[in-house]
């Protein structure tokens, strides 16, 4: 399938829940192409921004914000079999996305973005919350950070994992969403190595990472 949006920089991805403006302005500093999740759209028109794409099945998004927008930046995928998150993921072409509005608010919802970070595992995408950044560990994660930076893991599946550089290491454990978990761990060394055994772990940290973990995804990405 063609993307409908091709990027060789990192793209924005703002959907419908909680956000501040201060943090979608400061993702789009980092990333200013924005992209619309369906009725992210309206957020996005409301924080003063019209995206280059609005990609869902259109049943979030007022007429009112639809007429405020290019029709031809309006990209309709009707199936129901998946969520708008995941049809603009496998419609975006870019080397990161960082998503804003898909962190807080309703339980299922957060649980359905998690899945399909999960299960398109191979793209690069970190969620940018007001409390937190959460994204799917690589097979291997280099992170240049703080002393003392939190760094908890949580499995959606489950995994092994080795570490260095973590207060409390990762090596010999099993992890599993019914068992262990990562929570609260953090870096003791300024250098701190990931390495997992398939796909399914969660990285959450401090939004005042973002920078770091940037640099760490696009850094796997092109190793």
């Amino acid at each position: 399938m063609t993307p409908i949006v091709q990027s060789s920089a990192a793209v924005t991805l703002i959907g419908g829940g909680e956000f501040s403006h201060t943090t979608l302005n400061g993702v789009l500093s980092l990333a200013p192409i924005l992209v619309a999740a369906d009725g992210g759209a309206q957020a996005a028109l409301v924080a003063g921004h019209i995206p280059v794409a609005v990609i869902g099945d259109m049943d979030s998004i007022s007429e009112d914000a639809q007429a405020s927008i290019p029709a031809d930046r309006l990209h309709a995928i009707a199936e129901q079999d998946s969520t708008d998150f995941d049809k603009c993921l496998r419609s975006i072409e870019a080397p990161l996305v960082l998503g804003v509005g898909f962190m807080g608010g309703r339980m299922d919802h957060a649980l359905a973005t998690l899945n399909v970070l999960v299960r398109r595992a191979g793209r690069p995408v970190i969620l940018v919350g007001e409390q937190d950044i959460c994204f799917h560990c690589p097979p291997s994660l280099s992170l240049s950070v703080p002393v003392g930076t939190r760094i908890s893991l949580f499995p959606m599946a489950e995994v092994t994992a080795r570490s260095r550089g973590l207060r409390w290491a990762l090596d010999g454990i099993t992890f599993q969403p019914w068992g262990r978990s990562g929570t609260s761990n953090e870096a003791e060394a300024p250098e701190v190595r990931i390495d997992v055994s398939g796909r399914g772990m969660m990285v959450i940290m401090s939004p005042d990472r973002l920078d770091e973990v940037m640099k760490a995804l696009l850094a796997e990405r092109v190793d």
